[in-house]
């Protein structure tokens, strides 16, 4: 399969989200969830298996969305290594032409930051939190407002003093 046709057809099928999931096992309260995902119909699963070989990555499930007689299967991709070295360097060679380009290169900058820790201080994953909720229409889509994240988000103060409380004990 050419190239140019993977990035044609993930211009018109796939996306690049970031999520955010709570987590008492983090230290800001919040985990981020940097994605690709590129979904296809049942009778054509096979396009998914030949992109997915060609990334060598990722994994393909069934699509669990609010439709119940919704019959289309979806590769992702999640794993920050991959992501970095194989998805994003693809999309660098092989651009888009939609407005997924413009998703495309906030998402690099989201895991370009991560791969730099940056997700790890409270300033930062709010820009971060800021900068996915501006992808994919805004986040229309989104089950977690953006402030309910922003609200609770621990701060690095917290957890220093939290630390310190730790640490005489």
């Amino acid at each position: 399969m050419d190239n140019h046709y993977i990035a044609g057809f993930v211009d018109g099928e796939g996306s690049f989200h970031v999520a955010f999931q709570r987590s008492d096992d983090v230290r800001l309260g919040w985990q981020v969830i940097p994605e690709f995902h590129l979904s296809q119909n049942v009778s054509s699963r096979n396009v998914l298996e030949v992109i997915q070989g060609r990334f060598g990555c990722g994994s393909i499930k069934e699509n669990h969305r609010e439709r119940l007689n919704d019959h289309t299967y979806v590769l992702v991709i999640r794993d920050r290594q991959d992501l970095t070295k194989k998805v994003i360097p693809f999309f660098e060679r092989y651009p888009l032409h939609t407005q997924k380009k413009n998703d495309f290169a906030i998402f690099r900058q989201i895991v370009e930051m991560m791969n730099q820790k940056l997700h790890l201080s409270s300033k930062s994953f709010s820009e971060i939190v800021n900068l996915a909720y501006s992808m994919n229409a805004n986040g229309y889509r989104r089950k977690v407002p953006k402030n309910e994240i922003l609200s609770t988000l621990k701060s690095s103060e917290t957890i220093r003093q939290n630390q310190l409380k730790a640490d005489k004990i």
